[in-house]
């Protein structure tokens, strides 16, 4: 039985998740999720029961000083409610976690059960995988759905992938046989430079949710975050002849892949992008968006901690990715052991 009496009636609500762990290259998915309920200063109104869905030696509580107090915080998913005002308010209920380690059908199952407790409209996870993509240019982002009615109004890719999945596959199938819309989106980090944190990436799946949902996200200093990010993998990269060789091999396998897209089709879709963003139609920023709202174009890098010192980069593992590479991405098909659905 689920209790929501703390939680007012909802309008137009969006479930947007994200979830550590195996479908969070770089942090980028649930740095997205904690950003949203940052800015939008979201509360918590529900906490999944850490004992049924977490082994505690993979994912180990924490223990901290409250007032010399020792406090413990179990490893476990949260979800809150965040209201967006303006002409037309709508909420969002933003569900993040850590992949779970066991019972992962009752875990969706319980997802669902505050999605319908709730009248969510529609679930929007959010995922992030290595790739063979070059961190000078615009993120790759993937719209994936196994609904070929959403796939077909919302301008998204039917997912035909075959393959072992993480619990955001899991989840999007769930909702999906529940009758619940959803959409995953996929954000393609670097292989090279996979550690977190990653804002360029977290900055490309926020510009694809507002396209998607309709909403004016404020990002702060995440645009900055995002440029100086990039100013530190392109000295690292310059400070290595082997790495600078590799980034400007992906360069040209990337720019000589999308050469087909350059057609007028394509540039009348991303001219009207634009125009969303600039005169605030659906999903767009509107005039006083500012420089903050920056686009998952080149100019828009993240910023690197380089714990470990510099490495050079492995051979591109090959790997049949789950989302199968939609338009939006640059791989052709290939892409490390832990894309997604």
């Amino acid at each position: 039985m689920i209790e929501l009496e703390a939680v007012p009636e909802l309008i137009d609500p969006v479930m947007v998740a994200a979830f550590e762990g195996w479908n969070d290259a770089g942090d980028a998915a649930s740095t997205a999720v904690a950003h949203l309920d940052r800015e939008w200063k979201g509360e918590v109104f529900a906490a999944l029961d850490a004992e049924d869905y977490y082994d505690f030696q993979v994912n180990r509580p924490t223990v901290w000083l409250d007032g010399g107090v020792r406090k413990i915080t179990w490893p476990t998913t949260r979800l809150s409610v965040v209201r967006i005002g303006g002409d037309k308010p709508r909420d969002l209920v933003l569900v993040r976690g850590i992949e779970p380690s066991m019972r992962w059908r009752s875990f969706c199952n319980e997802i669902l059960g505050f999605a319908h407790e709730l009248g969510v409209e529609m679930v929007v996870i959010l995922g992030a995988l290595l790739g063979d993509t070059p961190h000078t240019r615009p993120v790759p982002v993937s719209g994936i759905t196994s609904d070929p009615d959403l796939a077909r109004t919302m301008d998204l890719e039917e997912t035909r992938y075959e393959g072992p999945t993480g619990i955001v596959g899991i989840l999007q199938e769930a909702c999906t046989h529940a009758g619940v819309p959803a959409v995953s989106l996929w954000a393609a980090v670097p292989h090279y430079v996979s550690q977190p944190p990653n804002p360029k990436a977290t900055l490309a799946l926020l510009n694809r949710l507002e396209d998607l949902i309709g909403l004016r996200i404020p990002l702060g200093e995440l645009a900055e975050d995002a440029r100086a990010w990039q100013l530190g993998v392109d000295q690292l990269a310059a400070e290595d002849s082997e790495v600078a060789e590799y980034v400007q091999t992906l360069e040209e396998a990337r720019d000589t892949a999308e050469l087909p897209e350059a057609s007028g089709e394509a540039i009348a879709r991303e001219f009207e992008r634009y125009l969303r963003r600039r005169d605030g139609g659906p999903g767009g920023l509107g005039p006083a968006a500012g420089p903050g709202h920056a686009t998952e174009g080149g100019d828009s890098g993240s910023y690197l901690r380089d714990p470990g010192g510099r490495t050079r980069p492995p051979k591109p593992p090959r790997a049949e990715p789950e989302s199968e590479a939609s338009g939006d991405s640059d791989a052709d098909g290939d892409e490390p052991e832990s894309s997604e659905d």
